[in-house]
């Protein structure tokens, strides 16, 4: 075997041996932001850059990974030194009880460890076959890096990806994506249609879904070559604010202005609501900031039988532009008003 062959994962990233799990992490997410094919389309030479660090970080982010390719490394490079190829025997001693002579390649090896499609044991040298190393994009781990791969309002964040470990009591096959709705798809239900691996998949999204809400996508997550198995997506739903709307809990809430006048005498006022506008009575008095509950019109639950309250706070606005008459008018209340609004803090002191 060439000496060649051998890949130097730490090199790649730019990193030293010794270097910790954090620092490979930032190490990794510099390079995936500068060769991701989303930000290079067109560049055949990003993208192999790209295969490459993503398949150095899933080595080296793994403790027992990364030990069993620092102990594979030594004895190959030592190998190389003696100008021949890895002996059948294995690695003087058979560190951590591996026969290095059943791999073919530097390449069977690494397919092997990362649990993908290669060369196989004993296989021919350089055995890692071109789908090996396009499953090792697909796969590569982002470790909180959201590709925005998706596309559709869809980020993929293959953090469970095949060979990335279990989270959770998930599959290692399973994935992450980001669903991003709007407010008026959530609460009313929609249809979102994306490809994922070449396959055209159409997503119900049930009416109601809130911020966090996963929906999981039974058999669409990441393919293992060797068993053929795949396993899920979780869709994680991600809403865009609204410019009148927002949540309080289960309900929704919202604020709707009033005049001065209304807040003293009551008024009849037109307040929007997801699916139209209703008039409420405000009474005579209310105060600025207090909350109104209109009981039915908030957020659907998830089976659609019933919905949330509306919580409409009332803010008090006074005019800011007055015609004659009406700074007269104002005046002349200022001048018989009989009540003191600070009379209860008049005495308050340390």
């Amino acid at each position: 075997m060439a000496a060649t062959d051998f890949k130097d994962y730490y090199a790649i990233l730019g990193v030293s041996k010794t270097a910790d799990a954090s620092e490979i992490k930032r190490s990794f997410r510099k390079l995936a932001r500068k060769y991701h094919p989303d930000v290079n389309p067109d560049s055949q030479t990003a993208e192999a850059k790209f295969k490459e660090v993503s398949e150095a970080y899933e080595v080296l982010s793994d403790p027992d990974k990364r030990k069993k390719y620092d102990q594979f490394g030594q004895y190959w490079q030592q190998a190389s030194r003696a100008g021949g190829g890895m002996p059948r025997g294995g690695a003087p001693g058979g560190a951590a009880g591996f026969d290095f002579g059943a791999y073919g390649s530097f390449d069977d090896f690494i397919n092997e460890l990362l649990g993908r499609m290669g060369g196989g044991f004993g296989g021919p040298a350089g055995g890692a076959t071109g789908r090996s190393q396009s499953y090792s994009y697909q796969q590569s781990p982002g470790a909180g890096f959201n590709t925005g791969g998706f596309g559709n309002g869809f980020g993929f964040d293959p953090r469970s990806a095949a060979g990335g470990g279990q989270s959770g009591g998930r599959s290692s096959l399973d994935q992450d994506a980001e669903l991003k709705l709007t407010l008026s798809e959530a609460f009313r239900g929609a249809q979102k249609r994306f490809s994922i691996g070449g396959e055209s998949v159409t997503v119900r999204i049930p009416a109601g879904v809130k911020d966090g809400s996963k929906i999981r996508l039974k058999g669409k997550g990441a393919l293992n070559p060797q068993t053929q198995q795949r396993g899920d997506v979780y869709l994680k739903v991600s809403l865009a604010s609204h410019k009148f709307f927002s949540f309080d809990g289960d309900n929704l809430t919202c604020e709707v202005p009033i005049a001065p006048d209304e807040a003293v005498l009551g008024a009849k006022v037109a307040v929007p609501t997801p699916d139209g506008s209703v008039t409420v009575n405000v009474p005579a008095g209310v105060k600025s900031g207090q909350s109104l509950r209109l009981r039915g019109k908030g957020w659907p639950n998830k089976k659609g039988s019933s919905r949330s309250d509306l919580l409409v706070k009332v803010v008090i606005v006074p005019p800011k532009d007055l015609s004659d008459q009406e700074k007269a008018l104002y005046e002349k209340i200022r001048e018989s008003r009989q009540q003191n609004p600070r009379a209860a803090i008049a005495e308050i002191k340390l």
